[in-house]
């Protein structure tokens, strides 16, 4: 299979040339293990099994041998490798000897081990839109931050074929898979989260059935600041609500093996007295998995505009996140207690921030745009600036900039 490239690919390789070993973090099957191997030049895989356990016992330095840099698979089965590899990269001294993948964080944090200047850390996700191209990437999110004027754009993405990539999802095994495959694939996928990786890195809970249940309350919320209160409501069995301390369980075991990631708010300042919240809206990794576990299709999803619009925002931000990770930027949304909400913003480290709306029709355009306004006049400007740019992000295939200065963008024609 040809390599498809990735976003992620110029960041590891600045990571590379930065620090000893570079760590990936990312779910199962977002890609990890072929995005390294462009950049390394041999590999192992500490898969748990009992000739590696033996390796490790009677020649633990072996598993290091090789040219470098050395890709170590699935490091986290067997995580006492790590102070081998920070031994081996403080006796080098030089950067780029290991790249780390991995598709959970260990419960035992090996980032607070002395990993200070020896490793980098780099999360990765399932593909955009552009990255598996469905999306022609006309117009630059980089260059949208840069004040760079947009042109007018065509989106070559229907809606209906929208639908059908988001049941499908941004995973690389699915490239080319119809609808009917992918839909397949995915929900094999949540049967494995439910019945082996979640209750692998769950402390206590390893019933599947509860683990579905939880995936099930937070699909039917995505893209939402539902509270664990509700998803522990919502999680019943035989009548009776379950053991809060289990579902909460649970809900930390989907966060540590990638599954699941919530969006956090953004607390700036603001020239109201509004009050700003402080919930996270839940998302998943990639909302193929909420579809999946809701036994959807593209059809019940162009039936159900309310839960396509939640559905589309969540792909929206899996976009977003990975574009803006890739010129050092933060994601969150915005509310405040006057009622004011903005589905996305972005800050780059330097202070420079955007806001976007994500809205699936076309009707609901002039909404977001004023949505977008009231915040960029709510926002204290003179402590954080102007806003490098407002956008709407629609479904729709025509885009360009309106007369009030918003940008309205199809996601189909947006790249990094």
């Amino acid at each position: 299979m040809i390599y498809q490239p990735r976003v992620v690919d110029g960041e590891l390789a600045d990571r590379l040339r930065a620090t000893g070993a570079v760590v990936i973090q990312g779910v199962k099957g977002c890609g990890k293990t072929e995005t390294a191997r462009q950049q390394t030049r041999s590999e192992i895989t500490l898969d748990d099994s009992e000739m590696i356990r033996l390796r490790l016992e009677l020649n633990p330095a072996s598993i290091l041998d090789g040219d470098l840099p050395r890709l170590i698979d699935e490091w986290q089965e067997q995580s006492r490798i790590w102070n081998l590899i920070r031994h081996k990269i403080d006796e080098r001294k030089i950067a780029g000897q290991y790249v780390l993948t991995g598709s959970s964080v260990p419960s035992d944090d090996h980032s607070r081990h002395s990993g200070a200047a020896r490793f980098s850390f780099l999360k990765m996700r399932p593909m955009t839109l552009f990255e598996s191209s469905h999306s022609s990437g006309e117009v630059s999110f980089k260059e949208l931050f840069a004040r760079k004027k947009v042109q007018g754009t065509q989106s070559q993405l229907s809606i209906p074929e929208l639908a059908k990539q988001i049941v499908i999802g941004g995973w690389p095994a699915h490239l080319g898979k119809d609808e009917k495959s992918g839909a397949i694939a995915a929900r094999e996928y949540v049967k494995q989260i439910c019945e082996i990786d979640g209750p692998r890195t769950s402390s206590f809970v390893k019933d599947p059935i509860l683990f579905r249940r939880v995936l099930t309350s937070l699909a039917r919320n995505i893209s939402t600041e539902v509270t664990n209160e509700k998803i522990i409501g919502e999680t019943i069995g035989g009548g009776k609500p379950v053991n809060r301390k289990s579902v909460l369980d649970v809900i930390a075991s989907l966060e540590r093996i990638l599954v699941t990631e919530d969006l956090p708010t953004w607390l700036t300042h603001l020239r109201s007295r509004a009050i700003l919240r402080k919930s996270s809206k839940r998302h998943f990794v990639d909302p193929s998995l909420a579809v999946a576990v809701l036994g959807g299709s593209s059809k019940r999803l162009l039936d159900d505009s309310e839960f396509f619009g939640l559905i589309f925002e969540s792909l929206v931000i899996r976009d977003l996140r990975v574009y803006a990770q890739s010129i050092d930027a933060d994601v969150f949304h915005y509310r405040d207690s006057n009622g004011l909400e903005v589905d996305v913003i972005v800050q780059l480290r330097d202070g420079t921030w955007g806001a976007f709306e994500v809205k699936l029709g076309s009707s609901k355009i002039d909404e977001g745009a004023r949505n977008l306004l009231k915040l960029a006049n709510e926002v204290d400007d003179k402590k954080v600036g102007k806003p490098s740019v407002l956008c709407v992000i629609t479904a729709s295939e025509i885009g360009g900039i309106r007369e009030d200065g918003v940008v309205v963008l199809p996601i189909g024609s947006l790249g990094p």
